[in-house]
């Protein structure tokens, strides 16, 4: 199982203009079973869904449909949705098949308003993709430990963020602190460049189940990373897990 992390410049409620630099950025990836990408990769952490908000089937799950037949490779994509007159922060988790999960981020981020603004989901997810299990969760779900405890229910954990640099400090040490207590593998996908909230260097991350770094993007670019998961990592991680339920 090979997983690569897009990390993206996101351009400001420009939801085409990301579509295409999306595209691109797949294209230029290292080939892989399962891409993952920012929050909000076609709009930006924007606390005015209002006219840029996505349908359920928008522009970037239209996309991500295309590009998994053409790669033939799952995409956890995290997007703006507008649904029933309610806006979500939702990641797909869409195959081959078409779109077969997705999550709508539980902890909503009060200090932006996210939470006044965006529905929050209620349910725990997890999706399976070619014998491997990931559990989904979108940036500040990445401060709460007890809901992203890991008993024996997951091998790897997507984390889809907006993460600034004033606190790069605390995204460093969390992801490695889920992944070593989780004793999963984990893939973290934040974004680069800047928008009205601040500015955004990226370091975005596939560690290990003993916190090791095993990809890496380069700060500030654009681009991707890739790591192969071990088969023989995953069976041990299980045995693990269970004595840690």
């Amino acid at each position: 199982m090979k997983i690569t992390i897009i990390q993206q410049d996101i351009i400001w409620k420009d939801v085409e203009a990301n579509v295409a630099n999306l595209e691109q950025l797949v294209a230029k990836a290292e080939r892989a079973d399962l891409y993952l990408f920012p929050e909000m990769c076609s709009t930006g952490f924007c606390m005015q869904p209002q006219g840029i908000a996505e349908e359920v089937e928008g522009a970037t799950v239209q996309l991500m449909k295309r590009l998994a037949v053409e790669y033939n490779a799952a995409m956890a994509v995290p997007v703006m949705v507008h649904e029933e007159g309610k806006y979500y922060n939702r990641m797909y988790f869409i195959t081959p098949e078409g779109v077969v999960g997705k999550y709508d981020k539980n902890n909503l981020f009060e200090y932006s308003g996210e939470d006044k603004v965006f529905t929050h989901g209620t349910e725990t997810v997890v999706w399976q993709w070619r014998g491997v299990r990931f559990r989904p969760a979108i940036c500040y779900d990445l401060r709460f430990p007890a809901f992203l405890y890991n008993r024996a229910q997951y091998d790897v954990l997507l984390i889809s963020a907006n993460f600034p640099d004033s606190r790069l400090l605390a995204w460093d040490t969390l992801v490695r602190a889920r992944a070593i207590e989780n004793i999963c593998y984990l893939a973290a996908s934040n974004r680069v460049g800047a928008d009205e909230y601040g500015t955004y260097m990226g370091h975005s991350v596939i560690l290990s189940p003993y916190g090791q770094t095993l990809a890496a993007c380069n700060d500030n670019e654009q681009g991707s990373a890739t790591a192969e998961l071990d088969d023989e990592m995953l069976q041990k991680i299980r045995v693990m897990q269970l004595f840690n339920k």
